[in-house]
């Protein structure tokens, strides 16, 4: 079914919409059940086909995700009432002062989100949670946070891709064409012509060490530093408040923050090696990730019980009060998954890429691949998605004009990543806001100079290497 302009309307409209009232839930809701009604053209059974597709995408892996972003939620909670995250502040900023400012705080968490490379997911949920603590003690923005964890999460996922990223990259690479017995050694070329990945990460790590910002995240450091609110208050203080206090009598310890974090990470390396079967890159991310985020929250569990923290009957109850204050988040993350399974329905990609083919040229390839997978990504919000329609586009057109594959292909990864690095409807950025406290349009608004000026600069070296390769 071919529905042209009609294919865009959803996601472009859930955007505009989410820019305009700074209600992403209500514009996600609106997108969903404006698909359905173009999808099955007609207005009531429209409505019931959005409600089934909400429906519909409650998927084993959709559940995983969002049944991991509510336990990682009880396990940050636990932390906090055990004392786990004063006794983490005092180690790194106060009693021990082992980071002592916003630069060291920018720095912490740029490195945090290295070392998490496996799942873009992961990655935001663990660098979020665990360095909120030290940004917020240090005045950090909680846009400023945003944008570490969230360009340190994805993009680095991709340049350093040994986690299922490497056989998911691969396998989108012999779609397109590529023999499979040089799909690994084509994708790692690739990667040094990721322009778009490469300058985020550097340009992070270069605005933590000179700590100099421009644009509205500017105005968000000055702001913290001279008021000290972390958000903007038009968009309320409950994110400026510190983390909740720990339970009266509570010493706080480090451990009882630590030892979870370190449980989740060391269990979701061991399910990856022995689903594996030996192999990390071969093993089940989402597998990983439910027993990850199930076997730290049990220790946080017994932590709590063990230190007489709470009885076992109270340690339950207080596991579903730090899953309540992530349900919104969760119905977020529903929507933004059903927004995902239209855009597929609605055939968008095809129809944003069949837009540009007429402008396509061997020097200007690889250009006007980044500029497409950019545009299909940031309006659908997925990444994968999009490396998925732009590898069969866009790499049989590069063997059959003879151009470079490791260019094209890095042009087609880096495209797709913008999206669900600025989209407002990616499930990282949501996810990315809602371990760090930040509102998701402010993410959006302070982060966007900087993810447009890395873009404008990435398809500008595509141009010039197009000509050049």
């Amino acid at each position: 079914m071919e529905l042209g302009f009609w294919s865009v309307v959803p996601p472009l409209l859930t955007i505009i919409l989410a820019l305009v009232t700074k209600n992403v839930f209500i514009s996600l809701l609106i997108g969903i059940l404006t698909g359905g009604v173009i999808l099955s053209g007609g207005f009531f059974a429209g409505i019931n086909a959005g409600m089934y597709y909400i429906a519909e995408a409650m998927t084993s892996s959709n559940t995983i995700i969002i049944g991991s972003v509510l336990m990682t939620a009880a396990i940050i909670y636990l932390a906090e009432k055990s004392g786990g995250i004063e006794g983490f502040v005092q180690v790194v900023v106060k009693r021990k002062g082992l980071i002592k400012t916003k630069r060291g705080a920018n720095i912490f968490t740029w490195l945090l989100g290295l070392v998490v490379f496996t799942s873009g997911t992961l990655s935001c949920m663990v660098t979020g949670s665990v360095s909120r603590p030290v940004n917020d003690a240090l005045k950090v923005p909680h846009e400023k946070s945003a944008f570490i964890v969230h360009t340190t999460s994805t993009p680095w996922c991709v340049l350093f891709p040994f986690s299922g990223w490497l056989a998911a990259m691969a396998g989108y690479l012999v779609s397109g064409g590529v023999p499979e017995a040089e799909s690994v050694s084509m994708l790692f070329k690739s990667i040094f012509l990721n322009f778009y990945c490469i300058l985020a990460i550097v340009m992070v790590f270069v605005l933590a060490i000179t700590q100099k910002d421009f644009g509205p995240m500017a105005k968000a450091e000055k702001r913290a530093a001279e008021t000290g609110m972390l958000d903007d208050p038009k968009h309320g203080a409950k994110a400026n408040s510190d983390t909740s206090a720990a339970v009266s009598g509570a010493k706080p310890r480090a451990l009882n923050l630590l030892l979870p974090v370190g449980v989740l990470i060391a269990v979701m390396f061991i399910t990856l090696f022995v689903s594996g079967g030996g192999n990390l890159m071969k093993g089940s991310g989402m597998q990983a990730l439910l027993w990850a985020v199930s076997c730290s929250l049990l220790v946080a569990a017994i932590l709590c019980v063990a230190e007489k923290i709470f009885k076992p009957g109270e340690v339950i109850d207080e596991i579903f009060n730090g899953m309540k204050g992530m349900l919104p988040i969760a119905f977020v993350l529903l929507f933004g998954f059903t927004m995902g399974n239209i855009v597929k329905a609605l055939d968008t990609g095809a129809y944003l890429s069949s837009l540009f083919q007429r402008f396509l040229s061997p020097a200007l390839l690889p250009a006007l691949t980044f500029l497409i997978a950019l545009l299909i990504s940031f309006a659908t919000g997925t990444s994968m998605g999009t490396m998925a329609i732009m590898s069969v586009l866009a790499l049989p057109m590069a063997y059959d004009m003879g151009t470079s594959i490791p260019l094209v292909a890095g042009a087609l990864f880096a495209g797709s990543i913008f999206g669900d690095h600025a989209s407002p409807i990616s499930d990282t950025t949501i996810m990315t806001c809602s371990t760090t406290g930040c509102d998701i349009i402010d993410h959006i608004k302070t982060q966007f100079p900087y993810v447009a000026s890395i873009a404008a600069v990435s398809f500008v070296l595509y141009i010039i290497f197009g000509f050049v390769m």
